[in-house]
């Protein structure tokens, strides 16, 4: 009997390196001319992301130096969800980050229909936030996970447990 195998299809995001970027960020917003002495400030809470800057301007430079500190530490940038800028107190405007945790069901479902478009004898499977694509054929698995790197999704996605 063939033996069958199998991967899994995540989205995880290392806070860390989240972290990490942040302080980065922070740093880089004292020791910059155009926004040092500036009531600008970076927190995170779980998986949400604050920013509060004075101006819209300064919140866009901020944004821009926190979106390279973290993708040079590797964190995906399509793993970030930026809602829009708000007025807060004391004249200032703030901006939430959501980072993705898992991948959503409906978000599943779509990956699981553009495995099946592939017409392979592969079963994908939701398993809660992640997918478990199953097969005879280690060839067919590698064909799948070349696909779904090839589309262009507008979330972020990981492939592990590879047996």
């Amino acid at each position: 009997m063939a033996q069958e195998c199998s991967f899994d299809i995540i989205s995880k995001v290392d806070l860390q390196e989240v972290d990490n970027s942040i302080q980065q960020t922070m740093k880089e917003i004292r020791t910059r001319y155009d926004l040092k002495d500036r009531k600008s400030e970076i927190t995170r809470n779980e998986r949400e992301v604050s920013i509060s800057a004075e101006d819209d301007f300064h919140l866009k430079s901020i944004r821009e130096i926190l979106g390279q500190k973290l993708a040079k530490r590797g964190v995906p940038l399509k793993s970030l969800t930026w809602n829009d800028p708000k007025p807060a107190a004391g004249s200032t405007v703030r901006q939430s980050v959501s980072i993705q945790a898992g991948i959503p069901v409906e978000r599943a479902r779509e990956l699981v229909a553009l495995i099946k478009d592939l017409k392979l004898k592969v079963q994908p499977t939701i398993m809660g936030d992640q997918l478990r694509v199953r097969g005879r054929s280690r060839d067919e698995l590698q064909q799948v996970i070349a696909h779904l790197k090839a589309q262009s999704l507008d979330f972020d996605i990981q492939f592990a447990n590879y047996r």
